[in-house]
């Protein structure tokens, strides 16, 4: 069993309070890890990230907030992203 079946398998034997306990976790967890990817770019960078329906959309970064990005993907097409849902394609 992987690690995604053992949780899955564990939730199911949860209360209501553990699950809560599990939400607050996992909120933390990705918000680190939005924050985390998003010191690591820097303004400039290209970038590439799936669009709306799936479609994959590059463009670069022109301002980095504390939670999203704003990428710039070309005349009249700026995107406020999840910094998490991000991946450099070339750093500037």
């Amino acid at each position: 069993m992987n690690k995604v079946q053992t949780a899955i398998a564990e939730i199911r034997n949860m209360n209501n309070d553990e699950l809560n306990q599990v939400i607050e976790a996992i909120k933390l967890q990705r918000t680190w890890l939005s924050k985390t990817t998003a010191r690591a770019l820097t303004i400039g960078d290209l970038v590439e990230f799936k669009g709306r329906y799936g479609n994959p959309e590059r463009g670069r970064v022109v301002k980095i907030n504390p939670k999203t990005v704003i990428v710039d993907a070309g005349p009249g097409q700026r995107w406020r992203v999840t910094a998490s849902l991000l991946k450099v394609v070339q750093a500037a």
